[in-house]
């Protein structure tokens, strides 16, 4: 079975097909509390967790949404405990093994956000291939934000503008938003109409923070491992119901 196989069909209910967002974002969050509430160790909510990711990828591919981001492993993360940490990257590489043998297949593009050198050798090279990959596919891209944080990409996007500045190949007096966005990790891929947060918490904690400022949120008290298609659906329709004007005055 590759990462995002799936026999079963959408039920999409309220869903208007013809106005999905572009692109959805997800904090995925509360697997440890669902694990605690059940009495098991926190790991056993990434397990269940990293389930639910496969299927709502699927999903979001099914109904025709082009790019989804899920927030993985934020740059604050090292500070659990140890054991945690090693079952999450232990996770991402049986994942990334799966992408690996099923994203041409399945026309799947796989793109990871965030500073990969403090990842192990071995998934950073599973990175590589993923990436290589991903250029000869064209069609569902899942971005995973992974030993990611909101400030550490602008702060690296900053530099890497400074340093093109002293190199000649900018102008300081010259940068827009579009330029500024081309040294961000997610660089040519359209900000997320839609973030959705699980579990209770009504903040992004240091998610997106230059893509979100026009997306819709959306917050829920589902802990993750809970979270399924049709909670999905809520989520969708809700945005649908909204007026987005940008900043503007509606006619």
């Amino acid at each position: 079975m590759g990462l995002f196989d799936s026999k079963k069909s959408h039920q999409a209910g309220q869903v208007d097909m013809s106005r999905l967002p572009r692109h959805i974002a997800i904090i995925m969050d509360g697997n440890g509390r669902w694990a605690k509430q059940r009495g098991l160790p926190r790991t056993a909510g990434h397990k269940v967790g990293a389930e639910v990711f496969r299927k709502i990828a699927t999903y979001c591919k099914e109904l025709g949404v082009e790019y989804l981001t899920v927030y993985a492993f934020s740059t604050e993360n090292w500070k659990r405990p140890a054991d945690e940490v090693s079952t999450i990257m232990g996770l991402l590489k049986q994942y990334m093994l799966e992408a690996i043998e099923s994203m041409e297949r399945d026309q799947i593009r796989l793109k990871f956000f965030g500073d990969m050198s403090a990842i192990s050798p071995e998934l950073q090279e599973m990175v590589e291939r993923t990436n290589a990959i991903s250029r000869e596919i064209d069609g569902f891209q899942a971005n995973i934000c992974l030993n990611y944080g909101g400030r550490d990409e602008l702060l690296r996007a900053a530099r890497a503008f400074a340093a093109d500045c002293v190199a000649g190949e900018r102008s300081a007096d010259a940068l827009t938003e579009a330029e500024f966005g081309e040294y961000l990790f997610s660089a040519g891929i359209p900000d997320p109409e839609l973030i959705i947060r699980p579990s209770g918490e009504v903040r992004l904690s240091n998610f997106l923070l230059w893509q979100c400022a026009y997306s819709e949120f959306y917050f829920c008290d589902t802990l993750w491992p809970d979270f399924n298609e049709r909670t999905l659906d809520e989520a969708i329709i809700d945005y649908q119901k909204r007026d987005r004007r940008f900043g503007g005055v509606k006619k």
